[in-house]
């Protein structure tokens, strides 16, 4: 489903981007697409491993590069999301990958941008107001994923916010 939208989503841009007024149609196209918040599961799983049947799930796109340009190649996308687990499946998450308290992460291994300092603002009601965030790089690093992966877990309140960045 996600490579669905991205897909139609970049073949409308291709579309449009032949003069100024379908470049302008091209940015307002890409603006609605970042300033939707999604809820479809997340599609394909292996980005986000072992998080079972989740309850809700709530989360983004940008596009860092210009998809606009008439130059030709690829376009990366930046994806955040907040996901309700199941509390049972929480629970196992912490146990598998053995996630620990943010605080006692180095700091210094991770992005400057780790969440949840910059969380987007339509995601950060979805965030619990007294999180517990817990972090593992194993779990970040876990293969196969084509995209880099940050999460951070809350178990108390079944939550986990997530960073995607094409690479």
């Amino acid at each position: 489903m996600l490579l669905a939208v991205v897909g139609c989503a970049a073949a409308g841009i291709l579309l449009v981007r032949d003069g100024p007024t379908d470049a302008r149609t091209c940015q307002e196209s890409v603006q609605a697409a970042e300033a939707e918040v999604r809820t479809d599961h997340w599609d394909p799983p292996e980005d986000l491993p072992d998080l079972g049947d989740h309850a809700e799930i709530h989360w983004q796109l940008r596009a860092p590069g210009n998809p606009c340009s008439r130059m030709p190649g690829p376009t990366d996308f930046a994806y955040q999301g907040v996901v309700k687990l199941r509390p049972e499946n929480a629970r196992t998450l912490a146990k598998r990958y053995e996630f620990v308290p943010r605080a006692s992460v180095n700091l210094d291994e991770l992005p400057d941008d780790l969440p949840p300092a910059d969380v987007w603002p339509a995601l950060v009601p979805f965030l619990p107001s007294q999180s517990r965030w817990l972090h593992n790089r194993s779990y970040d690093e876990t293969a196969p994923s084509s995209r880099w992966r940050v999460a951070l877990l809350d178990v108390e309140h079944q939550t986990l916010m997530f960073m995607l960045n094409d690479h």
